[in-house]
C-alpha cells in the first residue's frame, strides 16, 4: 500500500511519485486508483489499487539490490544469445515488462556486450536507451546519489 508522496516503480516506465489516491469509475464500478507521475517523462498513470500488484507496481529497490545489479553488470553474459533480433526483442521486452531491476540489468548487459562486437540496429539502440534510463533513474534514487554517478560507474563497467 502506497501513500501520497511515495516513490514507486511502474514496469517499462520507471520511477514515479504517487501524486494522489482517487476514486475512478471503471466499467460502471467505483475503484480506488493511485495517480502516479513518472519522474522522467511527467506521464501520469492511473493504477487501480486492487490491481497494482498484478501490473507490477512496486517500491524502489534497496541498497543491496543496487549492489547486486552492479555485480550482475560486471559479469560477462552467458553468450547463449538468441539468434535473430526479433526473437531477442521479444525476450528483452518480456524482461523489461516484469519491472524486475535485475531482469532489466540483464538486457542492458547483453546489449552492451553486443554493441562492443557490432553496430546496434535502431531497435536495439532504442531498447538499450530504455533499459539504461530505467536502470540509472531507479539506482540513483535508491542509492541516494545522482544519475551522473550511476552513468559514470556504468561507463567504467562497459568500456
Amino acid at each position: 500500500m502506497f501513500k501520497v508522496g511515495d516513490l514507486a516503480v511502474y514496469p517499462a516506465q520507471g520511477v514515479g511519485v504517487i501524486e494522489s489516491i482517487d476514486s475512478q469509475e471503471i466499467m460502471g464500478q467505483e475503484h480506488r486508483v493511485y495517480v502516479l507521475r513518472i519522474v522522467d517523462t511527467d506521464m501520469k498513470i492511473m493504477v487501480p489499487i486492487n490491481n497494482a500488484e498484478v501490473v507490477g507496481l512496486r517500491g524502489l529497490v534497496d541498497k543491496k539490490v543496487v549492489d547486486d545489479v552492479y555485480s550482475l553488470l560486471e559479469e560477462k553474459p552467458d553468450g547463449g544469445k538468441v539468434a535473430s533480433w526479433s526473437r531477442r526483442q521479444r525476450v528483452y521486452n518480456e524482461k523489461i515488462k516484469t519491472g524486475d531491476l535485475m531482469e532489466v540489468a540483464e538486457v542492458l548487459r547483453e546489449l552492451c556486450q553486443i554493441s562492443s562486437d557490432k553496430e546496434l540496429s535502431y531497435g536495439e539502440k532504442k531498447v538499450l536507451e530504455l533499459t539504461r534510463r530505467l536502470l540509472v533513474k531507479e539506482m540513483a534514487v535508491a542509492d541516494n546519489t545522482d544519475e551522473d554517478n550511476v552513468n559514470k560507474r556504468l561507463e567504467g563497467i562497459f568500456h
